[in-house]
Parts: C-alpha cells; structure tokens; sequence
C-alpha cells in the first residue's frame, strides 16, 4: 500500500532562503547523503505526446502521475526510475534502480528486456511506454539542500538554480548543455506524514507566502 504524504511547495527569494537555511540548520540535521549540505540533481522526465503530465499539473488534476529517471552529483553508477503520484492533494513516489546501460536502452527505444526485469516498476513504465506513448520530453537540472526532522518524518527542501536541457535527452552526457529555466525562484518543499511539528513550522514560516504549485518539469518546458 503506498504510502501519501502531505506536500507544501512554497516560491521563495534568496534573502528567505538564507534566512529559512539558518533556521533550519539550528533545528533540523542535513540529509546524510548531501555533500557540503547540497547535492546536485539530474532529471529527464518523460510524458505523452499530447503532454499529458504536463497538461494536468497545469490544470490541477487531482489524480495524476509523471515517470522520470534520475541521478546525483554526477553519478551515474546509482540510478533511479520514479513515478510520482498525486491524489487529494497529497503524494507518495515508487523508486526502482536502473543501471546505466538499462537507462540508455530506455532512451534507445530497446524496451525488449523490460517485461523481464522482475521490476513491477520498470514493468509498468514498459507498459505505458507502449501504451501512453510515453517519450523522453527535457532534462531538468538544480541544486537541493535537503534537512531532515524525525518526529512526523518530515523532510524540507531548499531547490534552486534550476536549468533545463530545453529538447535535449542525452541524459548520460555531462556534457549536455543546459541553461537556466528563466528567472525560476528558490522552492522551498516540506513533506510529512501525520503531523508537522511545530518546530519545523516556526523555522520555514514567512510572512506573505502561500503554497503554491510550482512544477520543476513545466518551468523547464517553457522554452518548447
């Protein structure tokens, strides 16, 4: 049974950035993954040929979901596919590992080895890749500065320099060229389970803001 999570998105500048960055660093603990307190993240989201992901997140569909493979700090060694998916307003993600050499077959359109995999994820995104039409759309690149807060299972992110790889899916490439997604802000998320602790609340309140629906994946389709 998957399990949703409460989501709030907030666009912030860089003067609250700095300001929610201290605060957090005083109540919460880096993620054990981040280097220097970041990470970089590359992503390559795929969606229909109609932009079916696309077009409901702009609509605000509440049923949706979009599949995108992803890496970090450069690393293609450790590679995910994911599916995030939304419903009532809240949110859960399905991870399954890819190697390198799987994620470049996928771009390839060589999807024989998929149905085998003994992966229900990669399986069903073989499905929809056959049945939805489903096809590589933009990279998405940015920086992540994530903390995290046991009590509720919370997890705050600060994202940021956003760029996107414009038509470009040469996902493996460092070389790829991508450039900022227009004047995009800083994104501060929060996720929980039950209950936001008060804590948590106080370190990320600003006056003014409202949850917003920001989507990485639409910013960077601007340019299409």
């Amino acid at each position: 049974m998957a399990q949703y999570r409460h989501e709030w998105k907030h666009e912030i500048n860089l003067s609250d950035r700095i300001a929610i960055r201290q605060r957090l660093r005083a109540a919460a603990k880096p993620d054990e993954h981040a280097r220097d307190g970041r990470y970089w993240i590359r992503s390559l989201y795929f969606d229909t040929l109609g932009d079916k992901a696309l077009r409901e997140k702009l609509d605000g569909v509440n049923r949706r979901e979009k599949f995108r493979i992803r890496y970090y700090n450069g690393d293609t060694s450790r590679i995910h596919l994911e599916k995030k998916s939304k419903r009532n307003g809240l949110g859960t993600k399905f991870q399954s590992p890819l190697t390198a050499a799987e994620a470049q077959a996928i771009l390839d359109g060589d999807w024989a080895w998929m149905p085998d995999s003994g992966r229900p994820l990669v399986q069903e995104f073989y499905c929809k890749l056959k049945s939805q039409g489903l096809r590589p759309k933009t990279i998405v690149d940015y920086t992540r500065e994530p903390f995290v807060f046991a009590p509720g299972n919370v997890r705050v992110t600060l994202d940021y320099n956003i760029r996107t790889g414009l038509r470009c899916t040469d996902f493996l490439n460092p070389r790829c060229v991508t450039i900022p997604a227009g004047n995009s802000p800083t994104i501060l998320e929060v996720k929980w389970d039950a209950f936001l602790p008060a804590v948590i609340q106080d370190a990320i309140q600003l006056n003014g803001r409202h949850a917003a629906a920001f989507s990485k994946y639409a910013v960077c389709r601007i340019y299409d």
